[in-house]
């Protein structure tokens, strides 16, 4: 048995780590821009990456430690994503990591970046950082927000974890994310941080699994990263370990962080999950899922408040899975759309639909019943301030 239990604030609450955010100029309104996550321990490490074939210079960075290592430091910053810069980029990285200040014996340290592909970095800048940072603080809050590029909030989130007879331990993380936002293997930048006694061979099966059911199952518009990174660290300080407590705590973190993305996509006013049931296998329940949370004529009538099911119907033909015109049933929320029986809306129907679509958030869900499997994915509508937004990014 075990309680988890939500905290305020985020990774100061988890014993050994340490955390902060400064600016040094990156961002042209002052705001903070470099963040660091420091442990007084060391960690093992696990991470999930995009799989978009041009991985920024971070990314490869952190590959060169190999699949096994332990690590006491990360640097983040934003408006530059390092990305397209080629093996100068990784120097650049090399760089930064030696002014670091000796006093943090910083080992295998960790570097991630956001913001616009195809610049070198200010070494000059973020190096600045390290006069600026206080490394003893436990400021999550300073840090989630240096990370940010176009969110409208800043991301964090904490969780306490009794198990009964063992004691407790801790799960807590920040991540950023609006836009470019696409399921594949993880997107945006998520910093999970845990005193839970991990074993080592079972971080990343567990971060894994996690991002599998949230991260990979959210979209904004479609794109995916060449940055998208999801990392989790254990320093074991709670010496408490209980695999199903720590992956419910876990996947309640990423889900939670993922439908935070969603609600903060660039412009964007509703959260809609998309329900695919009775699928024929789990990959086609997937497939069809994420081909709505993805399609641009689905997500334009949902901000449009149309209940215009021909655009769910057509996206899922669209997507190559089995289905059937004389089985497929739609619902919004709890209203009938479309049915073998039902193939047009009445008045009273479709005043119901739009009723639902003026929510904040909503369900359509998908019957496809030509199987057993199912699977839902997470979207959010696309309107004008999301062209606004991407026109001139570089801004």
């Amino acid at each position: 048995m075990f309680d988890i239990l939500p905290l305020k604030g985020g990774l100061d609450n988890v014993k050994g780590f340490f955390s902060g955010g400064v600016s040094v100029g990156l961002k042209p309104n002052g705001k903070n821009d470099v963040a660091f996550i420091r442990s007084d321990t060391l960690c093992d490490v696990g991470a999930v990456f995009t799989s978009n074939k041009f991985q920024a210079a971070p990314i490869r960075h952190f590959k060169r430690y190999g699949e096994v290592f332990q690590t006491n430091f990360i640097l983040i910053n934003s408006k530059n994503a390092n990305a397209m810069t080629g093996e100068k980029g990784v120097e650049d990285i090399d760089e930064l990591f030696s002014l670091l200040p000796s006093s943090l014996n910083a080992k295998n340290p960790i570097m991630s970046s956001t913001g616009v592909i195809g610049y070198r970095l200010n070494i000059q800048k973020i190096a600045k950082s390290f006069e600026l940072f206080d490394f003893n603080s436990k400021d999550s809050n300073a840090a989630a927000e240096a990370i940010m590029t176009t969110d409208r909030f800043k991301k964090e989130i904490a969780l306490k974890v009794d198990v009964e007879g063992k004691g407790s331990f801790h799960v807590a993380a920040i991540c950023k994310g609006a836009g470019m936002i696409n399921p594949s293997l993880a997107t945006m930048l998520c910093f999970i941080t845990t005193d839970a006694n991990v074993p080592k061979e079972s971080i990343i099966k567990l971060l894994k699994d996690a991002a599998e059911e949230s991260f990979n199952a959210i979209s904004v518009d479609g794109d995916t990263s060449t940055n998208d990174t999801v990392m989790l660290l254990s320093s074991a300080k709670s010496g408490v370990w209980d695999e199903r407590a720590f992956s419910e705590a876990l996947k309640f973190v990423t889900k939670h962080l993922a439908l935070e993305i969603v609600r903060d996509g660039e412009g964007s006013k509703k959260v809609v999950a998309f329900e695919v049931k009775n699928a024929a296998t789990l990959d086609e329940a997937k497939k069809a899922a994420k081909a709505l949370s993805n399609s641009l004529l689905v997500k334009t009538a949902i901000f449009g408040e149309d209940p215009n099911w021909g655009r769910i119907a057509s996206t899922i033909g669209a997507s190559g899975i089995t289905c059937k015109e004389d089985s497929l049933v739609i619902h919004y929320d709890d209203v009938l759309v479309y049915s073998p029986q039902k193939k047009e809306l009445d008045k009273k129907s479709e005043a119901a639909a739009n009723a639902v679509m003026k929510k904040e958030s909503f369900k359509i869900v998908c019957d496809l019943g030509v199987g057993a499997e199912g699977y839902t994915a997470y979207g959010c509508d696309l309107g004008h301030e999301y062209v606004s937004i991407n026109a001139d990014y570089r801004s």
